[in-house]
């Protein structure tokens, strides 16, 4: 059985699709088709589904799943244990991320220096929202992600605090609430809301803070992206609760302006950290850019 067979069987596994494994394998299509065969020769039954969309396991292919991402681990970690005598980093590392803005972290720069640091590594990038991610780490489709977590006692891994930041009111400039100093979520609640997404860990946390203190609001709009949002607070359609860095940011960009007001008699915080396997489950790999990245946050917070 051959290690590269189960690497596009996990692939196509976890895609659902030939055309988007091959192209993360970077192998054509009918390469891809013809891997997975030869991995159901061995193993002596059928893996997939055949004609289904999205391509679906069958409880064969259910089964072997979880062991064939084991294997690829160990062999990765076998790797690893030869590279280490040499001092390299090598294998894959698979970072989630939801996409952070860079006056909230400089994840872009840090990535890179980690990358250019250790030039064996492949690294790989997916985003997606928090909640995913967090399963995609405990079941070993990816290595670490950086995410809010809504609980921080998540089983069988390992959060990282890097930086947090409290969500402000933001109000156009004309708004009657834009003078203020504070204000309460219950005044709040008089207001149209432009939210984010439901799926949105900020969300989450503007939900339960308006649903701990009794208050219903009205929700005008709800969009996925953060500019977008706050180009419709400034046009009225409705107020927000949002982070100030994404806040100055599309400001500076728009030559618009808003006011961000603080809440009072409540705390919102947005959080970002580093979830990966708890002790040595978690890949060496992630294990590294976990030290490298809270390092660079102390390095951070000591400069402010």
């Amino acid at each position: 059985m051959e290690l590269r067979h189960l690497r596009h069987f996990v692939a196509l596994a976890e895609e659902g699709s030939f055309t988007q494994a091959a192209a993360r394998e970077l192998i054509v299509q009918s390469g891809l088709s013809s891997s997975v065969r030869a991995l159901e020769k061995e193993v002596g039954a059928e893996l997939f589904v055949r004609g289904s969309r999205p391509v679906r396991l069958t409880a064969e292919g259910q089964a072997l799943l979880p062991v064939a991402r084991h294997t690829l681990e160990s062999a990765a970690a076998a790797r690893q244990a030869v590279q280490d005598v040499r001092g390299l980093l090598s294998g894959h590392l698979r970072i989630g991320t939801y996409p952070v803005n860079p006056n909230f972290l400089p994840l872009p720069t840090w990535l890179a220096g980690f990358a250019r640091a250790h030039p064996a590594l492949e690294i790989t990038v997916r985003q997606t929202g928090g909640p995913a991610m967090t399963q995609m780490v405990a079941d070993g489709r990816l290595d670490c992600a950086l995410l809010d977590p809504l609980d921080s006692s998540l089983s069988g891994l390992q959060v990282l605090p890097m930086v947090s930041e409290r969500l402000m009111a933001a109000v156009p400039a004309g708004h009657p609430l834009a003078g203020t100093k504070s204000v309460t979520l219950r005044r709040l609640a008089r207001e149209p809301f432009v939210e984010t997404d439901p799926t949105w860990t900020t969300r989450h946390r503007t939900d339960r803070a308006f649903a701990a203190a009794g208050l219903t609001r009205r929700i005008a709009c709800e969009v996925a992206d953060w500019r977008l949002l706050l180009d419709l607070v400034r046009a009225g359609l409705g107020i927000a609760l949002a982070p100030p860095s994404q806040v100055g940011t599309t400001d500076e960009e728009s030559g618009q302006e808003l006011r961000l007001v603080s809440l009072a008699g409540a705390e919102i915080e947005r959080e970002l950290a580093l979830v990966l396997p708890a002790g040595l489950a978690a890949s060496p790999a992630a294990r590294r850019i976990a030290s490298y990245l809270c390092a660079r946050t102390r390095e951070s917070v000591a400069e402010a």
